[in-house]
């Protein structure tokens, strides 16, 4: 963070900056690195905020996945054209959220806002009985945490402290590519969260019954695959 701060970073190069409440700051760099002694953050670039924010559930879920979280930076200069349209206040088209291992478009549609709901609605499911979300230093960073390997959609801890859990949601995609990248995200957990011998489990969430993912879930004991059910009523008014 310090060298992107001090060298990596151009005058006139656009950043974003979370509020801690689902949206991010948008500021244009106004001058060159100084330092300010004396101070809690003395590395320092002055920048120009814009009046407009943009809200995290907006954004693409690649875009979402690159915009980091506490103590991390990342370059989405790839994600400009995306960016220009989200401070029109206007919704990107779904060109944005294309990911070349969804197999189900419908079931991506509708998965990519599951994510929300459930941290939204987290103590009222069957996992916030024996889970909180994951937090760092007082605030909560389980959603969308970071790893060395890719954004893990929800990041969770049990409520006696001895497992975390890894949720994944299929969102569409290829089955083997979920439960691969799962692993992984359990690979890093294991090896650089779970201290004190903490037990790590993994769940991943799907709208319907898979084969493929039972099968390679077969030989582990360690990951659990759960079906969502949407319900929709219609009351007359």
């Amino acid at each position: 963070m310090l060298w992107t701060i001090c060298k990596g970073i151009k005058t006139g190069d656009i950043v974003l900056c979370p509020t801690g409440e689902g949206r991010y700051y948008v500021g244009e760099i106004t001058s060159n690195y100084y330092y300010q002694s004396k101070t809690d953050l003395p590395h320092r670039r002055k920048v120009n905020w814009y009046s407009s924010l943009i809200d995290r559930s907006e954004m693409s879920d690649a875009l979402r996945n690159s915009t980091g979280s506490i103590g991390t930076v990342s370059d989405i200069t790839k994600y400009s054209e995306e960016i220009e349209i989200l401070l029109k206040g206007k919704k990107p088209p779904m060109i944005f959220s294309n990911d070349e291992a969804v197999e189900d478009a419908s079931a991506f549609a509708l998965e990519k806002h599951l994510e929300d709901f459930l941290v939204k609605n987290w103590g009222s499911t069957e996992l916030g009985n024996d889970y909180d979300i994951y937090e760092e230093n007082g605030e909560l960073v389980g959603q969308q945490y970071q790893s060395d390997t890719g954004p893990i959609d929800i990041l969770a801890i049990s409520k006696d402290k001895k497992t975390i859990l890894v949720v994944e949601l299929k969102k569409g995609r290829v089955s083997d590519n979920v439960v691969g990248q799962i692993q992984r995200y359990m690979g890093y957990v294991k090896e650089e969260l779970a201290e004190d011998n903490k037990n790590v489990k993994g769940i991943i969430i799907g709208l319907e019954d898979n084969l493929k993912i039972k099968r390679a879930l077969s030989v582990t004991s360690n990951i659990e695959f759960y079906r969502y059910r949407v319900n929709f009523k219609l009351f007359k008014g």
